[in-house]
Parts: C-alpha cells; structure tokens; sequence
C-alpha cells in the first residue's frame, strides 16, 4: 500500500473485465441533470451500486433520442455488465444495440409500454387520469393545461393522454392548452400561463406537465394578483421538495424517484428475471387545488 501511495497506482479495470467473466460498470443514460427528478434517481442507483460493489457511470441526453442513441453506443463499447435508461422510448438504432449487447437493460420511470428487460417506474398514464379526476370530484369545469415538449418527454405525453381521457369521460375537454417546445422549467411555466390566462381568462383550474413548470404558474398568478385556489386552482407533477415549501403547498403526485432507482440497481444486482415492477405515486393534497 506504501508503493501504491507513492506511484499514484490505479488498477487496470479495463483489463480485469477483459480477464474476468464481467464488468464492475453500470451505465446510465439520463435526460436531464437541470431536472432534480433524474439526480433523485441516480442517487437511488449509485447508493445501491456502491454496496454491491458496482460502479455507476452516466451521461445525459438532453432528451435527444440521436444523442441518446450515441451515448449507448459510446457506453457499450465498454462492455458494461447493464444499461439503465429513462422511459420506454427509444430510437430504433438504440433499441437495436441494446437487444444485441448481451447484458441487462433496466428502463425507468415508466411502465406503459413494453420493456426489452427490467421496468421500475409507475404508470404516467394512470397519474395523469388520478389528477383530472381530483379537480373534476373538486368541481372544477373550466380547465386547462399547460406543459412542456410532449415530442421529446413521453411520458408527460402519457400523462396529458390520461389527463384527458378522465376528462373526456366525465363530458368534458381541456378548455384551452398551452404547449411549448421547449423542456421544462420555472420560467417557462411562468411564460405558458400568462400565455394560457391571456386566451382563456375564464379558466378556473390549470394542470401543468410537472411541479417545474406549475411552480413558474404559481409564480405568474403572485404576480397578477390571481387567488389561488380561489380564482385558479393550480396541479403539478413529481412531488418535487421545493413545491412543499411554497406559502400554498401545491398539490401534485409525489413520484418515488430514489426508491425507482435502488429498486432497479437491485434487480442487476441480483440478476433477476425480465420483470415490471409497478413503484406507485402518491397523490398530494396541497393548498392549491
């Protein structure tokens, strides 16, 4: 240990995987790190990785499925012993690399949909139906929606589809939405509401993509002097900490990132059987709905 001290020696990995049956390296592939949502669930993998004596590499996509489809196959040539992705979407170059590599492959935050290997997630689709029908059982008729790129996030895609089937199925439709192609954020939530409020001033219920986006909504009606939830009730996504802490806790569904995260890191672990492994989502009655 004195010469190792000395030199500075760090041991060959590369060439231990070569001479051994597998790899110490785990790869993960995130969206986004502006997204406090992906870091919860990386630190559930890494946490749990470090105690099997695993090592967790990652990189982020910027929710671009071409540069996704490079960061697998950048990540692959290194022979990991699995890959963890975000969601269930994938470029078809990617799910072709992923199906030929051999090793396990563990998909996130989603379950509508088939995996190729391991899912732990929850139903986006499921979560977006359980918010439309808690402001419809609230009263509230005239609602709308503002939210993010649902091209590039699939699964706020999802959840917008179940938002609107519930409604559909209680007689009614999103008065007015609000979509911007952009990813999400405060400031951008902030923007869509005064954009949405601007159209539709009668509105008296507005469901956002996630808690980012319904924080910059709570922001813009501080702003304008609008009551909430007096003049307009307000519903984010995630269960974010910073949306506990607000003067009006906001109502949203608390999500279980971390536990999403040691949960999967587990199953490559233990080298389970192919397997969806539903983690639920908890809906939070805030001050705001």
């Amino acid at each position: 240990m004195a010469a190792v001290e000395t030199l500075g020696y760090v041991p060959n990995r590369i060439a231990g995987a070569l001479a051994s049956t597998g790899s110490p390296l785990v790869a993960i592939v995130v969206p986004s790190l502006s997204n406090i949502v992906f870091a919860d669930v990386l630190r559930g993998v890494a946490q749990t990785l470090e105690a099997g004596r695993r090592q967790a590499v990652f990189a982020v996509s910027e929710y671009e499925p071409s540069r996704e489809e490079a960061l697998v196959a950048a990540m692959l040539a290194w022979r990991p012993a699995a890959v963890m992705l975000a969601g269930l979407e994938h470029a078809e170059g990617t799910r072709r690399m992923l199906r030929a590599a051999g090793c396990r492959i563990a998909e996130l935050l989603d379950i509508d949909g088939t995996p190729q290997d391991l899912a732990v997630g929850f139903s986006n689709r499921t979560a977006g139906r359980v918010s439309a029908l808690h402001m419809v059982q609230r009263g509230y008729r005239r609602i709308g929606y503002v939210g993010h790129d649902i091209g590039q996030d699939t699964r706020a895609g999802k959840r917008l589809a179940g938002f609107r089937e519930t409604l559909a199925e209680a007689g009614l439709a999103p008065a007015s939405e609000d979509i911007r192609a952009v990813r999400s954020s405060v400031g951008e939530g902030r923007i869509g509401l005064a954009a949405l409020m601007a159209r539709q001033p009668q509105l008296d219920a507005v469901y956002f993509s996630n808690d980012d986006m319904a924080l910059g909504g709570y922001f813009h009606c501080l702003e304008a002097g609008i009551a909430v939830p007096g003049q307009l009730a307000i519903m984010g996504f995630n269960g974010l900490d910073i949306a506990r802490h607000t003067p009006q806790p906001l109502t949203t569904i608390e999500t279980p990132r971390d536990e999403i995260g040691r949960i999967a890191a587990q199953l490559v672990l233990d080298d389970a059987p192919p397997q969806t492994v539903d983690c639920g989502f908890r809906l939070v009655e805030g001050a705001t709905v």
